[in-house]
């Protein structure tokens, strides 16, 4: 049987996108602690599903970084 350890060492292995898309995964697989009718949560898990079904839909933090330094100006 493998440890909680082994499966800790080998998900620190991955490179960081799989990391994330792993977190996501278990994450979903926990009960939810938040009710059901917060509509944040609700808009927080489409959009989840959203860069799911289309990563390419997603922008880099530096590209939010710019865009917001554009709209101070």
């Amino acid at each position: 049987m493998v440890t909680i350890t082994e499966v800790e060492k080998l998900a620190f292995d991955l490179p960081d996108s799989e990391r994330a898309v792993l977190a996501s995964h278990l994450l979903r697989s926990l009960p939810s602690v938040l009710h059901d009718d917060d509509e944040g949560v609700a808009e927080a898990l489409r959009r989840d599903a959203e860069l799911d079904a289309n990563p390419e839909a997603g922008i880099t933090l530096d590209q939010l970084d710019q865009r917001i330094r554009e709209r101070r100006r």
